[in-house]
């Protein structure tokens, strides 16, 4: 890539919103496209990194995060369970509910996908020039102030 010279130029923000949109997005997909060779559909990963980041939820909370009807979410935590990914256990309060949570297994699964995620990503980032590499790093720091608002 060739180094680009900035120049301050006011974009106002609704010209810039679908243009960064579009390229969060493209990114996204990008990233999401790197991944260990394996037979898990991108819903049964999403659902697998929901459990992990909530630590524990029912199936109906569950549904609701990946928005999916409560039946979707029956098919892909059997999947899940199946493969030993997913755990359940008797809710602490509710004798007909159960508690979903990701197993050792599951964790380890995740952890091998950011890998090979981060290891895509940090080829392509190693293309770019150090002015780049420093834009992008606090383009970062700002993307993270945008989702926390």
């Amino acid at each position: 890539m060739t180094e680009r010279t900035v120049t301050a130029k006011h974009v106002p923000p609704a010209r810039l919103a679908p243009q960064l949109r579009d390229a969060i997005t493209r990114l996204n997909r990008r990233v999401r496209q790197a991944r260990p060779v394996g037979d898990l559909t991108v819903t049964q990963l999403s659902a697998l990194t929901s459990l992990r980041l909530a630590g524990a939820l029912t199936p109906r909370e569950l549904a609701d995060v990946e928005r999916v009807q409560p039946p979707t979410m029956t098919k892909i935590v059997a999947k899940l369970e199946e493969r030993g990914l997913v755990r359940r256990t008797p809710h602490p309060t509710d004798g007909r509910q159960v508690i979903l949570s990701a197993t050792e297994g599951g964790q380890a699964v995740l952890d091998q996908f950011e890998r090979v995620r981060d290891e895509w990503l940090a080829r392509r980032l190693a293309e770019l020039t150090e002015p780049d590499r420093e834009t992008l790093r606090q383009a970062a720091e700002i993307l993270q102030q945008l989702a926390r608002a």
